[in-house]
């Protein structure tokens, strides 16, 4: 073999090298994309989409995908801030326990069935730790939680079960105040002004729907509604008055009374007090649950903490919405200028009471006070419990087609007070 042979022989072999190297070499890239590279082959196929997107949507006029800037965690964060100071509230009560069969022959029925039972739990549900001062923490609740309890136990978010007594309850409001020992409160809760808050805007639920079990759930919603008036009445079915409540459509499940509606920064917009499961006729109802605005929450608890109860203005009355009334009645009976259109009109007047004092008749139909205009019932609510007791307004109300006015000295209204032992 010449030299000129060993050479492209050697050239050859050198290239079938390079080939075996090469093949290799990419053998090596090709598992490499196999079994690590998916990310490069998706980063690589997301660009030849958005290629073809953005070249398409040069023939339907320019428009592309943005990056996406929301924020995200928003919910999480809040939850983050204040779910700390969530607690259970655990009712407990004493059960009827039957008295001896002979009690009821010597006349002793009164014995035949007392609470005098082991405590055990009633019912369930959940607060909020809002102030810490001197050892003791305080819990807003609503009052038909801690109703009817013969003791109370408040569950901490960590688990850790307390003691807690009662500062004060109002049942016009459903709100009430517990107490426990601070020692392992960590969180304490910050109230937002619910003046500020608007329809729509994000609001989250936190409590224990059904109980422990589900302690410290988050649901989200938003404010459906900033101000709906609603009856509250209590276990008796006695109207105590009109609530201006917060609605939203964040679920509220029982055992999530008493806990706190919060906005996304994590303060407190409202306590959760009731939702609407059907309506008169048995309908279903879905996402209306109401909350008391934390500002009426703040006014109600520093009373509940100072005085242990709530000392309230009354007129002395019955009432409903103007709105109620169907149109003939408005024109046959109440006989209003057809211009009125808002307004309170009294049912009933109580004897003595200050509207009857007054001169106020059924009938009459409230339109304003102290130059105040007045809608509704929830108007005549937020101006009368302005007021302190003693205090004389004056009334400006329709009788048929004649406009009048009235000065009206208020009085104690009572049925507000249900001051419990501390």
């Amino acid at each position: 073999m010449d030299n000129q042979n060993k050479t492209r022989t050697r050239g050859i072999k050198n290239s079938s090298t390079k080939i075996v190297i090469t093949s290799l070499v990419a053998g090596m890239l090709g598992g490499g994309v196999v079994i690590g590279g998916n990310n490069v082959y998706q980063a690589w196929q997301a660009n030849q989409d958005n290629q073809a997107l953005n070249s398409s949507s040069k023939n339907v006029g320019g428009v592309k995908v943005q990056k996406t800037t929301a924020e995200k965690n928003n919910a999480t964060s809040a939850f983050d801030k204040v779910s700390g100071a969530v607690v259970s509230v655990i009712n407990l009560q004493r059960q009827n326990t039957k008295g001896n069969s002979l009690d009821a022959i010597f006349g002793n029925n009164d014995s035949a069935s007392k609470k005098t039972g082991n405590l055990e739990t009633a019912s369930e549900g959940s607060g909020v730790v809002f102030k810490e001062a001197n050892g003791v923490a305080y819990v807003v609740t609503n009052n038909h939680v801690v109703q009817g309890s013969n003791a109370l136990q408040v569950i901490l978010s960590n688990g850790t079960k307390l003691d807690a007594k009662i500062v004060g309850t109002d049942p016009t409001t459903d709100l009430a105040v517990i107490k426990i020992s601070a020692a392992q409160v960590k969180t304490i809760a910050n109230f937002a002004n619910s003046d500020d808050i608007n329809v729509g805007q994000t609001a989250l639920a936190i409590g224990s729907p059904l109980g422990t079990q589900y302690a410290t759930s988050l649901t989200e919603g938003i404010v459906s509604a900033k101000k709906r008036a609603v009856a509250v009445i209590n276990e008796q079915g006695q109207q105590l008055g009109t609530a201006n409540v917060i609605q939203t459509d964040a679920a509220i499940n029982p055992g999530n009374s008493g806990g706190p509606l919060i906005n996304l920064a994590g303060q407190v917009i409202g306590i959760n007090s009731m939702k609407l499961a059907s309506d008169a006729n048995g309908t279903s109802i879905e996402g209306i649950g109401f909350s008391i605005p934390s500002n009426e929450v703040v006014n109600i608890i520093n009373q509940l903490i100072a005085k242990g109860s709530i000392e309230r203005p009354a007129l002395g009355v019955t009432l409903t919405d103007l709105a109620n009334i169907d149109a003939n009645d408005q024109k046959n009976v109440l006989k209003l200028p057809a211009s009125i259109q808002n307004g309170v009109v009294i049912i009933n007047t109580l004897s003595d009471s200050p509207a009857k004092v007054a001169g106020i008749k059924k009938y009459d139909v409230i339109v304003g006070i102290d130059g105040k205009t007045i809608k509704s019932q929830s108007d005549l609510r937020d101006v009368l419990f302005s007021h302190k007791i003693g205090d004389t307004v004056e009334f400006t109300f329709y009788r048929g087609s004649k406009q009048m006015t009235a000065n009206v000295k208020l009085t104690l209204n009572t049925t507000s007070l249900a001051k419990e032992s501390k």
